[in-house]
């Protein structure tokens, strides 16, 4: 029984870099009258929506007792199954609506396990939207997942390292890119009044990959988690939608995710999200130029 049982929160995140790949779990639990915990994790091959699922089995499975528990995730994929998908997966033996096997069902069912030991409630909040501690899970599930070393080894593809550089006083920014394939390398760069750094990181990447004359494989480097889930989560419901946010409303920037989309879709493209204290040299060259053309034309 949970009637009497203690309250708690659990925020979850979860994600991969790239998807599938190196991935990292969170859940900051927050109990009254207890410190804040937080838990984190990480697996070597796996996806976003695994690592998403792991975040709520660990965060239950940490609580010691039944409980009545809030759980607060921004995963639709993991809030759907738990509420919308789950019974009729299980009345199909494990099948879904297709007839073909669910995915992740070794994970579902230890999940499974774990709510039946509590009552839960289940809310969906937006990602990256300034919710105290569903940026603090994220930021522990970013930090808990594997980085292998930059820039990867892969002669054969072209790498682009893109930096931006933004004054808020001046609404005025640059971008930057360096382009590197085998021993040859080219830096472009540009400069744009009354912009956004969000902008700038997606006028980087277009100009860079415009510049490839045919399909390719690349790697592209970045310090924008806005620009990496743009267009790896978000840009083809977007599409789906009309160029609108699950909220209905106009997507910002879409001239530029539009041109993205195009320029994605000539080639094999991996992303890679660096950590500013970790940038690679070449990285460190894109910021460079990035600041000077910013600073010679203010």
């Amino acid at each position: 029984m949970t009637d009497g049982a203690p309250r708690v929160n659990i925020y979850t995140d979860g994600g991969c870099r790239p998807n599938p790949g190196p991935g990292g779990w969170a859940a900051v639990v927050i109990e009254e009258g207890r410190p804040v915990r937080e838990l984190s994790g990480s697996d070597p091959d796996t996806t976003n929506n695994r690592m998403e699922i792991q975040a709520a089995v660990e965060g239950l499975r940490s609580l010691d007792g039944p409980h009545r528990v809030e759980i607060f995730t921004d995963s639709e994929y993991l809030r759907k199954g738990i509420t919308s998908w789950l019974p009729g997966w299980r009345r199909n033996g494990w099948k879904t609506a297709q007839k073909k096997p669910v995915k992740n069902q070794d994970l579902w069912l230890v999940l499974v396990e774990e709510l039946e030991r509590h009552r839960v409630t289940w809310h969906w909040v937006k990602g990256h939207a300034g919710d105290r501690w569903n940026e603090h899970a994220d930021k522990l599930a970013t930090a808990a997942i594997p980085r292998g070393a930059l820039p990867v080894e892969d002669p054969k593809a072209v790498h682009l390292f893109a930096a931006a550089a933004y004054s808020g006083k001046r609404a005025a920014g640059s971008w930057a890119v360096v382009l590197r394939f085998a021993d040859e390398q080219r830096v472009l760069s540009g400069q744009l009044e009354d912009t956004s750094a969000n902008r700038m990181h997606l006028e980087g990447a277009v100009a860079g990959l415009r510049e490839l004359t045919r399909p390719v494989r690349v790697h592209i480097y970045t310090t924008s988690d806005y620009l990496k889930d743009g267009a790896t989560a978000w840009l083809q419901a977007w599409k789906r939608r009309g160029w609108r946010t699950r909220e209905g409303k106009p997507v910002a920037h879409r001239d530029l995710w539009r041109q993205l989309d195009e320029v994605l879709a000539r080639h094999e493209v991996v992303w890679h999200v660096v950590d500013r204290k970790e940038r690679p040299e070449e990285m460190a060259q894109a910021k460079a130029a990035a600041r000077e053309l910013l600073t010679t034309r203010s």
